[in-house]
C-alpha cells in the first residue's frame, strides 16, 4: 500500500475516533449540553461524508493513485504562502558573487512575513486611535481606578453581609431596624436563660452594671459568639451570622438601666465603659 493511502486511512480513523469520543463525552458529562454535542457530531459527520465522497471521485474517476490531486491544494497554498522557488529554478535567482564559496539567492520576502509586518502596523494604528485619540491614553491608570472601584464595591457588600464584623470591629448600632432585629433574636434564643426583660434566671442579669465577662458591645459580642461552655452557654457563631450577633448585642446594651420584673442579684464586677478623649 502506498504512503498516501496510509495517510488517508489514518485520517479517516482519526475522524471516526473523534465522533466516538463526542458521544462518550456526552454520556459521561451530565452537565454538558446534549444539543451542542449533537450539533457538533452532525457537522463532523457531514464533513466526514464529504471527504469520503471527494476521495471516491479522485480515486475512481481521476485515477489519482499517487494522491497528487489530493495534495495539490495544500501544495498550492504553501507555495503561495512562502513564494518559494523550486530547486530546479534556483539558478535564475542566484547572485553572481560569493563569499567563501557561499552563494546568495535573491528570494522574495514570503507573504506570511509581510502579513505579520503590515499586521503590526495596522494594529498599532487601531491601538493609537482607540487608546490615545478616542481614549485618554492612561490605560493602566484607568484599569487601576476600575479595580479600586470594584474592590470598594465588593468591600461594601462584605460589610453589609457582616463578614467584617468580629469582636474587635463590632460597634453599637442604635437604629430602629437593628434593635428590632436584635430583640427578635433575643426573644427566640436568650429568654430561657436571661428572662424576657433581661432580668436573668439561669444566666446573669443583663440590666445592671455588673458583668462576669465584661460589659460593652465588644465583650457582649464575644460572649455571644464563643459562648461560655463552663456556664452552659453555647457558642452562637454557627447559628447566627455576625450582623445578627451585632444586632442582639446592641439590643442587650439598650436593656441597661431598665427595671426587670424579677431582677437577679448582681454577678461579676462593676463595669463602666471607658471614654476616650481626642
Amino acid at each position: 500500500m502506498k504512503q498516501v493511502n496510509k495517510n488517508i486511512f489514518a485520517f479517516i480513523f482519526f475522524i471516526t475516533l473523534l465522533l466516538n469520543y463526542s458521544d462518550l463525552f456526552a454520556e459521561t458529562n451530565a452537565g454538558y449540553d446534549l444539543n451542542y454535542v449533537m450539533k457538533i457530531s452532525l457537522i463532523v459527520t457531514v464533513l466526514f461524508i464529504a471527504i469520503l465522497m471527494w476521495l471516491a471521485i479522485i480515486y475512481s474517476e481521476k485515477n489519482d493513485v499517487n494522491g497528487e490531486i489530493l495534495k495539490s491544494p495544500l501544495k498550492s497554498f504553501m507555495k503561495w504562502l512562502t513564494r518559494s522557488v523550486p530547486l530546479e529554478k534556483e539558478e535564475d535567482i542566484m547572485f553572481h558573487h560569493d563569499f567563501d564559496g557561499i552563494r546568495e539567492l535573491d528570494n522574495r520576502i514570503p507573504p506570511w512575513f509581510n502579513f505579520l509586518f503590515y499586521g503590526t502596523i495596522f494594529f498599532s494604528i487601531i491601538y493609537m486611535i482607540v487608546f490615545h485619540v478616542v481614549g485618554d491614553g492612561n490605560v493602566q491608570d484607568n484599569e487601576y481606578k476600575l479595580e479600586v472601584q470594584q474592590a470598594a464595591f465588593e468591600r461594601e457588600m462584605l460589610i453589609r453581609s457582616g463578614a467584617f464584623i468580629n469582636e474587635e470591629t463590632v460597634t453599637f448600632v442604635n437604629d430602629v431596624a437593628t434593635i428590632s432585629e436584635g430583640k427578635e433574636v433575643f426573644s427566640k434564643n436568650c429568654v430561657a436563660c436571661h428572662a424576657n426583660d433581661g432580668g436573668g434566671g439561669v444566666g446573669p442579669n443583663l440590666t445592671d452594671d455588673y458583668w462576669i465577662h465584661g460589659g460593652g458591645i465588644k465583650n457582649i459580642f464575644k460572649v455571644i459568639k464563643y459562648g461560655v461552655p463552663a456556664k452552659g452557654m453555647i457558642s452562637w457563631q454557627t447559628q447566627l451570622d455576625p450582623s445578627k450577633m451585632q444586632a442582639v448585642a446592641s439590643y442587650i446594651i439598650t436593656l441597661h438601666g431598665t427595671k426587670p420584673a424579677s431582677p437577679k442579684k448582681p454577678e461579676g464586677n462593676f463595669w463602666k465603659e471607658e471614654t476616650t478623649t481626642n
